[in-house]
């Protein structure tokens, strides 16, 4: 339920969450696109003996193993930089939650990979709400996350995947949630 965007009204409730377009994803894809265009560039400059660089001169390195391995590491870097400008574009993980007193519904929806799956969008009734639930897990790989625990059905995430929220601001939007929907709130 975390988001920049929040809407709220008397019978709709509705939270913007971040997908990959984050600060840090922009600034990992840039920083990786151009230390793998110089790896490149040095392992083409050691092939053709021309300097491509204005910083270095590869010139000097020998193409078998130094050249042929810099070009194959600034292939495998533009591979990955490509994979996460990708994920920036299609804003992989961004959505919404909504969530509508008058209607009777609650609807997930989150960007995926495109496909026949790129929308994910899942729609739920309020009557089916049995608590929100939070999870909190402290340690090397600390997990804090909302869940909207439905009946008969599993636990449905409501946070964004990646940095855990702050404890305080995750208290927040669970205990503002379950006042909304008129439900428990479990794990505190």
């Amino acid at each position: 339920m975390t988001g920049q965007t929040l809407s709220k009204s008397e019978r709709t409730l509705r939270k913007e969450i971040v997908g990959s377009r984050r600060l840090s994803n922009y600034f990992w894809a840039t920083v990786i696109s151009l230390g793998a265009t110089g790896f490149l560039l040095s392992g083409i400059s050691s092939y053709l003996k021309v300097n491509l660089l204005p910083l270095s001169d590869p010139t000097q390195l020998v193409f078998v193993p130094q050249g042929l391995v810099m070009g194959l590491y600034g292939t495998a870097g533009l591979l990955l930089s490509l994979y996460l400008w990708l994920t920036v574009l299609w804003d992989i993980g961004g959505g919404y939650n909504e969530f509508n007193k008058q209607t009777g519904e609650i609807r997930i929806f989150r960007w995926g990979f495109p496909g026949k799956n790129r929308r994910i969008d899942l729609t739920y009734s309020t009557a089916d709400v049995q608590s929100v639930r939070v999870d909190i897990k402290e340690g090397l790989n600390p997990r804090r996350a909302l869940y909207l625990r439905l009946k008969g059905k599993k636990d449905i995430p409501l946070t964004r995947v990646g940095q855990p929220l702050p404890l305080s601001e995750l208290e927040n939007q669970g205990a503002e949630l379950a006042r909304f929907l008129g439900v428990p709130l479990e794990g505190l």
